[in-house]
């Protein structure tokens, strides 16, 4: 069994010098872009956590996981948003990400088909808050995260997101990436906390069919499952070494055309997280490319809703294999992951927003364009993804027309991205959907995101009396040599 001490050479495999990276990043390394888009993507997975309350799997979620941690006396000094309480690290990692990934408007990496935001920010704030890191250490160990998640999912390729939640599984190595870099851990644990990690992927697209809840399952488990192995391997517990491209590790079991050197891609130089894209309509990223096309046929050519008679959305392979299991939506999520419903709404209310799904999902008028509405494979889209979503729609109209639309960059890509401006419209409403904060709580929010990097100590967000505090003192990532990595009873003194 290996030594899960520092090693003496150089990293020499992918694994390695990925593990090399995550524990030795800092703050320092960060160009200042980097920085400030850590920040716009940390304010937009708040905002859509804040949107997972009074959602039954959430609730369901958080309300198993909290009966698991500390009691209501003894709370902890990890914060779940939703529940406005402290508990333990674990349980506010896995609640905040089950509540992140259930309004559908969390951020998506276009490459790796990843939503990194759901399964690292989780994971990185409860731990922040129980070691009482700064925001700069937040931050790197956020950036860290993406950066090990993002290349573990384009390692695993297409293949293997046609039949597993990429989010779900290359998420527990994102998760553990960003609590080993706060837990500072060395290079070696690092790798064995990744081997952890990679025994625990899990996810997989069936649940589409039945309307299933274990989409929040899966980033729960995945935040949860990444700081679990983090914390073993600080406590000296050893993972697999080759977890990734051993003879039966990841790749073996859940992939056909894995890339074992886009793993270590770029590191230090390409910055995916800059890559990470926002998702602008609350629903699958998948439909988004369509979405904008048909916006732009139906504006060009002020069509209504009545007026089409056909629409065919020409598409990449992932879209059909994703959303073609849903012919009809039974819940409001499931609407969510149904290209004739997304289209729908934006013909009849001009965009696919919360309010949008939730009153008019159902609606005549929307069904009638569901029912109209086919995806087909198309070469140019099919090629060109993951790495560019390309958006191409046909409208067939009732007086015979043939109309075309095409978006190379959806809105919410690098290259169409939102403003910071946007960012914070789009985070008020996520907060005030289900009454998660008031408008002016989220404004003070938004004023403490955006100077992050400034503050010395990452307290709890939306306890105004805890936020005003100093916090605890001060133990910073690298626990002391010798000392066990969490308390006897689960919960920070």
């Amino acid at each position: 069994m290996s030594d899960p001490g520092p090693y003496p050479q150089e990293p020499q495999d992918p694994t390695d010098r990925l593990a090399d990276f995550a524990a030795g990043l800092q703050f320092a390394d960060l160009p200042d872009a980097v920085v400030r888009r850590t920040e716009d993507l940390f304010l937009d997975w708040f905002a859509s956590a804040l949107a997972g309350k009074g959602a039954r799997p959430v609730e369901a979620i958080a309300r198993f996981i909290e009966a698991m941690g500390p009691g209501e006396r003894e709370q902890g000094p990890s914060e779940v948003l939703i529940h406005r309480r402290g508990s333990s690290p674990l349980v506010a990692a896995t609640a905040n990400a089950a509540a992140s990934h259930v309004a559908e408007q969390d951020d998506v990496h276009n490459g790796s088909v990843f939503h990194p935001g759901t399964v690292v920010f989780p994971a990185a704030l409860a731990v922040a808050q129980a070691l009482g890191a700064s925001g700069r250490e937040l931050i790197a160990a956020s950036v860290a995260g993406y950066e090990v998640g993002i290349r573990v999912g384009e390692f695993l390729g297409r293949s293997h997101y046609r039949i597993f939640h990429t989010t779900g599984t290359a998420g527990t190595f994102a998760a553990a990436a960003a609590v080993g870099h706060l837990l500072g851990l060395t290079r070696a644990q690092m790798r064995h906390a990744f081997g952890s990690a990679g025994t625990q992927s899990a996810g997989l697209w069936e649940f589409l069919r039945d309307a299933a809840d274990s989409k929040q399952l899966h980033t729960a488990h995945a935040a949860g499952a990444g700081l679990t192995a983090a914390y073993l391997a600080k406590d000296g517990f050893t993972g697999a070494q080759r977890i990734l491209d051993g003879q039966q590790g990841l790749a073996a079991g859940m992939s056909s055309d894995a890339d074992a050197r886009k793993l270590a891609d770029g590191l230090g130089t390409r910055w995916a997280l800059a890559e990470t894209s926002f998702k602008y309509h609350a629903a699958c990223r998948h439909t988004h490319p369509a979405a904008d096309a048909l916006a732009q046929v139906l504006t060009t050519h002020r069509i209504a809703a009545s007026e089409i008679r056909a629409i065919t959305a020409l598409v990449h392979q992932a879209a059909i294999d994703v959303l073609g299991p849903v012919t009809d939506p039974q819940t409001v999520h499931q609407a969510k992951f149904s290209m004739g419903t997304v289209l729908g709404l934006i013909a009849v209310s001009g965009r696919a927003g919360l309010a949008e799904f939730d009153a008019n999902y159902r609606d005549a008028a929307v069904r009638a364009v569901h029912d109209k509405t086919t995806m087909q494979l198309d070469a140019e889209v099919d090629t060109a993804y993951p790495a560019r979503w390309i958006g191409k729609v046909v409208v067939e109209t009732v007086d015979g027309r043939r109309l075309e639309g095409k978006v190379l960059e959806p809105k919410g890509d690098p290259g169409n991205t939102l403003s910071r401006a946007e960012l914070e419209a789009k985070a008020m409403q996520l907060a005030v959907y289900r009454e998660g904060a008031t408008g002016e709580e989220m404004q003070a929010v938004i004023a403490r995101i955006w100077s992050l990097a400034d503050a010395p100590v990452v307290t709890r967000f939306l306890d105004a009396e805890r936020a005003a505090t100093p916090g605890r003192p001060k133990q910073g990532p690298a626990l002391p040599e010798g000392r066990a990595p969490y308390p006897a009873s689960g919960v920070s003194s």
